[in-house]
């Protein structure tokens, strides 16, 4: 069910009704002073769009839809400890040893050419 913000113009108070699009009211009686002159905040609809409406499995088309929700409901010490989870390949290599008598090329900082 959608999530309508609200401003009073005689209280100048916010406030947040719930409804479905269907009952939708362009001016609804204030929930403080109960006056009808309202006015729809759209700025806050917005802002709070992406974390109010979340889709449901049957919804979900992409593996990134599915990722993006899964990361809305975990806190930051989480996603930072799945990052470095997931990126401790980089900061360690393990070097093999070669067989004898090869030896490694060192690597070069920047761009390597080709020719």
């Amino acid at each position: 069910m959608p999530t309508y913000s609200y401003l009073c113009d005689n209280c100048k108070k916010d406030f947040e009704l719930f409804f479905y699009i269907k009952d939708y009211i362009e001016h609804p009686k204030c929930i403080y002073c109960k006056n009808k002159k309202t006015y729809r905040q759209y700025i806050k609809d917005v802002i709070t769009q992406n974390t109010s409406v979340k889709k449901s499995d049957n919804e979900l088309k992409t593996i990134g839809d599915l990722a993006k929700r899964n990361s809305d409901k975990m806190s930051e010490d989480y996603k930072q400890h799945l990052y470095n989870k997931h990126n401790q390949y980089k900061e360690h290599t393990i070097e093999k040893p070669l067989p004898s008598g090869m030896s490694r090329m060192k690597r070069t900082k920047g761009k390597t050419k080709w020719y």
